[in-house]
């Protein structure tokens, strides 16, 4: 570059074209390469990569930090206090797996598969709530009737959260996540620090035998985390145990409903359902993007040089529709047997919770599909409204009806 001239402006491409449809977006991406010098829509400058075998390699690459203290220029994420920051998806190695042990016994396929009754129990409940709506008005919203408090349900059972605290906790996240303003973010972060401050407070005075009293005991007797590590594993937790789950529900339910062949095929043959949430995993997941990475020396990505201290965000929703992956990526299809995705992570920060929200996710599905027989649509599913950003992609509702049976 040319001594004193300006550094040239990246490329953008996360503009309205890519929130009507970001998998075709993505596609043009991909088709160019693997790895992109773009700016998000702050200007931020990230290097985003779009292959899969290069964010599988990635994923997994010890280079490749989440810690916020390798980070020189671009995108770092949220700048939360330091109560919410350390958390999971913010430390590496040593610290992560420390970390990572004081929460996992709860989070166990074993343990898992014990809350089934509890969390089948949940879904009833919902579920009967939302076919009695069905049938008293016409139709009804999945995600405010279903995919959004079952997750708060479960997690905030596990944590003992109020539920009068649930709903306003579920909307901070959400303001967090998706803000309008940036006075909507700040606000959001204030209120959920101020949240679990008082949560933690309040069950050291009372505690209990979940999951948050045992963090609290790890703190307050073994010495095992520091005060901010415990009030942000409980803010990574619930917002995590929440957000995922109920976009995938919503998400999911909506591509079964899109595609009426595979639909019928697992009304047919319920043994199905578990390759069918597989395949909802990768075609429907909302997170378009892995928790961004900072290169702790100089790496080669894609053929790529990436310089020490940037970010790098890897694309795993065009991963999953790689070509080079996959076969036909862009068709969905339960009895898909190339179905390994990266949805729940890979590696270290492979998604503690995965078995809690796969139970979660089939229950719901196998349910709601069990007591609506013939559900349908309310509306054209181009008339929906989404929460679309570079991180993730969400209904905001699914309006449903009981349709005539065929």
């Amino acid at each position: 570059m040319i001594p004193g001239a300006a550094a040239p402006e990246l490329p953008r491409p996360f503009t309205d074209a890519f929130r009507a449809d970001p998998h075709a977006a993505y596609a043009r991406l991909r088709a160019r390469g693997s790895v992109h010098r773009v700016a998000l829509p702050d200007g931020s400058p990230v290097w985003l990569v779009t292959h899969e075998a290069d964010v599988r390699r990635g994923l997994v690459d010890p280079r490749l930090s989440v810690n916020k203290r390798h980070s020189g220029t671009g995108f770092k994420g949220f700048s939360l206090p330091p109560a919410l920051d350390a958390n999971l998806l913010n430390v590496d190695a040593v610290d992560h797996l420390r970390l990572r042990r004081l929460v996992a016994q709860g989070f166990t396929p074993r343990h898992t598969e014990g809350l089934r009754g509890h969390v089948q129990g949940a879904v009833d409940a919902l579920v009967d709530r939302l076919v009695e709506r069905v049938d008293a008005e016409g139709g009804a919203d999945v995600v405010a009737e279903l995919a959004g408090p079952l997750p708060l349900k479960v997690i905030g059972d596990l944590l003992v959260v109020a539920e009068a605290d649930r709903e306003r906790f579920s909307g901070w996240i959400s303001g967090m996540l998706a803000p309008a303003t940036r006075e909507e973010l700040t606000d959001a972060i204030d209120q959920i620090h101020r949240f679990l401050i008082a949560l933690v407070a309040e069950r050291r005075e009372e505690p209990g035998d979940d999951v948050l009293s045992g963090l609290i005991r790890a703190r307050d007797a073994d010495d095992r985390l520091s005060e901010d590590e415990l009030v942000s594993l409980a803010f990574l937790l619930l917002m995590a145990g929440s957000e995922n789950v109920q976009h995938l529900i919503g998400n999911g339910l909506l591509a079964l409903l899109e595609h009426p062949a595979q639909l019928a095929a697992l009304r047919a043959r319920p043994e199905l359902l578990a390759g069918a949430v597989e395949e909802l995993f990768r075609f429907a997941h909302p997170n378009h993007t892995a928790i961004r990475r900072f290169p702790t020396e100089d790496v080669e990505i894609g053929g790529i040089r990436v310089p020490r201290g940037d970010t790098v965000l890897f694309s795993l929703a065009a991963a999953h529709r790689d070509p080079a992956r996959y076969r036909d990526p862009d068709r969905f299809d339960i009895t898909r047997t190339d179905q390994g995705h990266l949805a729940l992570g890979h590696g270290l920060h492979h998604c503690l919770g995965a078995p809690l929200a796969r139970l979660q996710v089939t229950l719901a599905l196998d349910t709601l599909l069990d007591r609506l027989p013939h559900l349908g649509l309310a509306s054209p599913a181009e008339d929906l409204r989404w929460t679309t950003t570079f991180r993730f992609h969400a209904l905001r509702a699914l309006p449903v009806v009981a349709a005539p049976a065929p």
